[in-house]
């Protein structure tokens, strides 16, 4: 009985092998599961981008307003008949501190 028993046992245990680290155990299912929820995120963030770049690409595609904001800011262009005004603020005259600076004991 007892050789049956320990027969068992060893047979149950070279069941459970392949079942935790064999080529499809749930070691391996867990570590790609975790593969593959990382992967998402990943696909996700890279769909965001991709929706705001092809969002810019069809207004510049369709619209004229974004390309002129573009020579706008980047170029500093203006348009036919238009007058560019540049605004420089006056700042208050900062006072001038007096720099004192410590001079050494004459010997």
């Amino acid at each position: 009985m007892r050789v049956v028993t320990l027969i068992l046992v060893i047979l149950l245990l070279l069941l459970q092998y392949p079942l935790w680290l064999g080529k499809g155990g749930w070691l391996k299912v867990w570590d790609l599961n975790r593969q593959v929820e990382s992967q998402q995120q990943a696909n996700q963030q890279a769909q965001a981008r991709n929706a705001l770049l092809d969002a810019e690409v069809r207004d510049l595609k369709q619209g004229t307003e974004a390309i002129e904001e573009r020579a706008r800011s980047e170029l500093g262009m203006v348009k036919r008949d238009e007058v560019f005004f540049q605004i420089i603020e006056s700042r208050p005259p900062s006072s001038v501190s007096a720099v004192t600076e410590a001079k050494p004991a004459s010997r």
